[in-house]
Order: C-alpha cells, then sequence, then structure tokens
C-alpha cells in the first residue's frame, strides 16, 4: 500500500457498502456480500464494511426484506409449479400487518427438475395459497417478489386460490396451467376471498415486459422455462386470447402496462385481480435495507449478480445500486459470475468476473464463493 494511501487510512477510516445480489443456483446474496467482505479486508482490515444484501423481486427477496426489518418466517403448505404439495416460506414484518411473498418459493422454477419444466402445464396456484394464508392471519399489506417463476399461466393460478373462477364457452372451470388459457371465457368473481377488497399489494418487478407479443411473457422467458419452439407458439396464442378477456375484466389494458409480462404474466394478473402497483423491486429492498442512508457517507459501493449482461441496466440490483450511488457521486465496483459483452458498463467503475478465475463454468459456480474472495482482494490492493 502506498504511503499515501496508509495515511488516508490512517486519518480516515473507509467505509464500503457491499449491496449485491444472489449468484443464482450458486451463493445467496448473504454468501455473495460475505465473501467480497473477507476478501477486501485482507487487505483494509480497517475499513468498515456495511454487506447489505439485496433482491429485486425475484429468489431471495423474502429473506433479504424480512431479516432487513427484524421480520418472522411462516412456513406454509402450498402447491409447487406441478401441483404437489410442498412446504414454501414468506414472511412477516411490521409486526405482522405486512407480508414478503416471493413467486419463487412455491411457483419458482427451481422447484422443477429440468426434465420435468413445462410451462404449458405449470401453475402459480401455489403463491396464492400463501396470499391466503397470509390474509387468514390478519395481514392487509403485501409486498409480493415475482421474479424466478416456473409458470406461463398469467397469474391465473394465483387468482385460482384467491377465489376467483375461470370458465370456458361452456361453463367448465379451466385446468391449471399456461395453454388452457386460450379456452377462457368468463370470469367470475363472485366467491373471491372475503379479505381481498381490504388487502394492498405492492409487487416487486424486476422487468418492464408487457403481456404479449416478441417481449412479452412467452417468447421472452418461455423458452428459459422449458418451453419448444412449437410451445411457445401454442403458448402466445393462449395468452393473447386471455389478455383480450383480462383486459376486458380489469376495465383497462393491464396485458400493456410495463412489467404485465413479468413471472409469465402474473404481473398482470396481480394487476387485473388485486390493487397491485408493480414497482421495482431493488427499490423496495433498498429502502426498506436503509441502503441509501449508508451509502451517503461511504467511500465505496459494491454490488454484483451472477451474470451482468443487456438485462442488467433493466432493473436488476446493480443497475439499481448503481443509480443510487451515482445519485451521490459514489464510486461503484461490480462484482459477477460471467460479464457479457452485451453489458453496458458505463454505469461502474470497474466490473470483476471471476469465471476468469475457474476452470471452467461448473468450477465457477461450484466454488464461488472462493472465487470472490480471491477477486476482491486483488481489487482492493489494486484500488486508488
Amino acid at each position: 500500500i502506498s504511503v499515501s494511501h496508509q495515511k488516508f487510512r490512517n486519518q480516515h477510516s473507509m467505509k464500503v457498502v457491499i449491496a449485491p445480489d444472489s449468484f443464482k443456483e450458486s451463493l445467496t446474496a448473504e454468501d455473495v456480500a460475505s465473501s467480497i467482505a473477507n476478501g477486501l479486508r485482507t487487505v483494509w482490515p480497517d475499513a468498515e464494511i456495511i454487506s447489505l444484501p439485496m433482491a429485486d423481486g425475484g429468489e431471495g427477496t423474502v429473506t433479504t426484506l424480512t431479516r432487513a426489518v427484524g421480520g418472522e418466517f411462516v412456513t406454509c403448505a402450498v402447491f409447487n409449479p406441478l401441483s404437489d404439495p410442498i412446504l414454501a416460506e414468506y414472511g412477516l414484518i411490521n409486526g405482522g400487518r405486512t407480508a414478503v411473498i416471493e413467486v419463487a418459493a412455491a411457483s419458482g422454477l427451481a422447484l422443477v427438475p429440468v426434465e420435468k419444466r413445462d410451462p404449458t402445464i405449470t401453475s402459480s396456484i401455489g403463491t396464492g395459497v400463501l396470499i391466503v394464508d397470509a390474509l387468514e392471519k390478519g395481514v392487509r399489506d403485501f409486498i409480493i417478489g415475482i421474479g424466478g417463476s416456473a409458470t406461463n399461466d398469467g397469474g391465473f393460478g394465483i387468482a385460482m386460490a384467491l377465489g376467483y373462477a375461470f370458465q370456458d364457452v361452456e361453463g367448465e372451470n379451466l385446468r391449471k396451467g399456461g395453454l388452457v388459457l386460450g379456452g377462457l371465457d368468463t370470469i367470475d368473481d363472485s366467491k373471491i376471498h372475503p379479505f381481498l377488497r381490504d388487502a394492498r399489494f405492492k409487487v416487486a418487478c424486476d422487468v418492464n415486459n408487457p403481456l404479449c407479443g416478441p417481449n412479452g411473457a412467452t417468447r421472452v422467458y418461455g423458452p428459459q422455462k422449458g418451453a419448444t419452439p412449437e410451445q411457445i407458439e401454442e403458448l402466445e396464442t393462449a395468452m393473447v386470447h386471455y389478455a383480450g378477456v383480462l383486459d376486458a375484466y380489469a376495465g383497462r389494458a393491464v396485458s400493456e402496462e410495463p412489467g404485465a409480462g413479468a413471472a409469465g404474466g402474473i404481473g398482470a394478473g396481480l394487476l387485473a385481480f388485486t390493487n397491485a402497483t408493480l414497482e421495482p423491486g431493488v427499490d423496495l429492498i433498498a429502502e426498506a435495507c436503509g441502503l441509501e442512508e449508508q451509502v451517503l457517507d461511504c467511500d465505496l459501493v459494491i454490488t454484483g449478480e451472477g451474470k451482468i449482461d443487456s438485462q442488467t441496466e433493466q432493473g436488476k440490483v446493480p443497475d439499481g445500486v448503481a443509480r443510487i450511488a451515482r445519485k451521490h457521486g459514489k464510486p461503484v465496483v461490480g462484482f459477477c459470475g460471467t460479464l457479457d459483452t452485451t453489458a453496458n458498463q458505463t454505469a461502474f467503475a470497474e466490473i470483476h468476473p471471476i469465471d476468469v478465475l475457474a476452470k471452467d463454468t461448473q468450477d465457477a459456480m461450484e466454488n464461488a464463493g472462493h472465487y470472490l474472495e480471491q477477486a476482491a482482494e486483488s481489487f482492493a490492493r489494486a484500488w486508488k
């Protein structure tokens, strides 16, 4: 360390805020923050390091937000995307008045083995069961994280759990899944849960996709959920039909609102079937964690996610954290599993991918914590 840098540290203990997302299927956001902190401390033992694990509405939202405000966790019997019984967890905060629920917990892609992923039949009903459980515990304020779903059912499964009925032209109730939406004729809300109309929903959403079209739920996210090219066409036809019925029911074009296509159309479903507002997930989490207050007097902000690419600047955690850092004139550095060539790197002073340190992708995934520590240590030694 240079003499001038050593003098700086003696006069002013450096404050670093670490606010990353998880590295999907590798490390939780807490693990990412811890690994980076360990690497930094090797070089900067006197630094004040504030770890604020983040989320954007996807997997990890419940844990991150509930822990951030000292809430409690509730376990509930629900159905997974294939309608098999499982246990899922949600958070209670604000003295039990607010529930924090993530679609990934009950209707997430990680709950379905790769060989069984099929968005023509997967359902979001389990997420609806979590909402009902919270309603019956007296909750009336909800924060719903809708990233990471295995479904393409437009929130139809959630609505079923809340008491909505969906019928075809012959008056028969529709089965579950995304493909049946093509047969929807009427939506009946005469038997919805009695507490639903008094409930308020903030939906943490990290994308701006509409429900249908080339940038819609099916064409953009269907392949990730296991849909074949043929199924994509069938699902899109069904979703376009559903959008027409849904918009007519809601009395406005919910299918075209930014974020309607999030989580296989759950964004649109919540807009139509509850009084939901869709908000940038990272902003909701940042506010709850007090991120901006910590950034105000820090020297450096560090963030990251598994892959920094062109989607990062569309409301992902690194983008949201960088926005807050820039607002207060703080340098922001990104760490990631891999850095895609499509990424806009101008928001960051530096970006450090860890796959360049690993033998291959599997090594990087399995030993991400080790490589993050190594990358953070190298960064700290070189940072001026």
